[in-house]
């Protein structure tokens, strides 16, 4: 079997490790946009444009299931995405995970990119899935970019930051972009004093579980072997990436 992520960036990293810890026999393929990132900062026009280009780099390795791991993407260009390679490759979106954030009470906190924070679709899931909660959308502006480059000190900064604009006493906080989840650690210290027994809610678990319930594997199973394309061209995994235990997992 052979599955694709893409993002703009190394944000494809927490779903491409819970897959290799759920299957490691599965071949992966991760495709990212390094010369067109980062995408929160676009328009929805112009996320479209550069998802669907890296979507298509990874359809070409043809793939069994395409993850669109990134939640910027999901929001502007999954619908494109969908139309242009569905039926013959599955199309997973990510969606931030507000409902089971949401499921035991308020309040809530969803820390998020610009380009996500206050969009109709994020309060379209608030409305749906948080109606009965307190909720607080936190942007956090340049934060994945950070992430992506392994900046340590400006994480830090972008962190303390989030954290001082989290309310206190927030019971769970959300994820809401995939770069997020590789700090998960640094979050859950920022907010200890404030927050004291915050839960971290995170989406890549749950998007590749369904990727592999959606799968349609057209050859047996492989050694798991990971292709990396890099704005279309076939290179090695960023060094920045090896920052992280995500991507460290992925050459053990």
């Amino acid at each position: 079997m052979k599955i694709a992520l893409m993002d703009s960036g190394i944000g494809l990293l927490p779903a491409a490790a819970a897959l290799r810890a759920l299957r490691p026999d599965v071949d992966l393929v991760l495709s990212q946009d390094p010369d067109g990132m980062p995408w929160g900062v676009r328009g929805p026009q112009g996320v479209t444009e550069h998802a669907l280009a890296v979507a298509r780099a990874a359809a070409e390795q043809k793939p069994d299931a395409l993850v669109v791991a990134c939640n910027t993407a999901s929001v502007h260009a999954l619908e494109a995405i969908r139309a242009e390679l569905e039926p013959d490759i599955p199309v997973i979106g990510t969606v931030p995970a507000i409902k089971p954030a949401a499921a035991g009470g308020g309040p809530v906190a969803i820390w998020a990119t610009p380009a996500t924070t206050g969009s109709a679709y994020q309060r379209g899931l608030i409305r749906d899935f948080a109606s009965g909660a307190e909720v607080a959308e936190i942007p956090c502006p340049g934060l994945a970019d950070a992430v992506e480059y392994a900046r340590l000190d400006e994480i830090a900064s972008i962190v303390a930051v989030a954290a001082q604009q989290t309310p206190a006493g927030t019971r769970a906080l959300v994820l809401g972009c995939t770069h997020y989840e590789l700090l998960a650690d640094e979050i859950s210290a920022a907010l200890a004093e404030t927050c004291p027994g915050i839960t971290l809610f995170g989406s890549a678990r749950a998007v590749v579980e369904q990727a592999l319930r959606r799968a349609r594997p057209l050859r047996e199973s492989g050694d798991g072997t990971l292709t990396v394309l890099r704005s279309g061209r076939e290179e090695a995994l960023p060094a920045a990436a090896l920052a992280y235990p995500a991507g460290r997992s992925l050459l053990a």
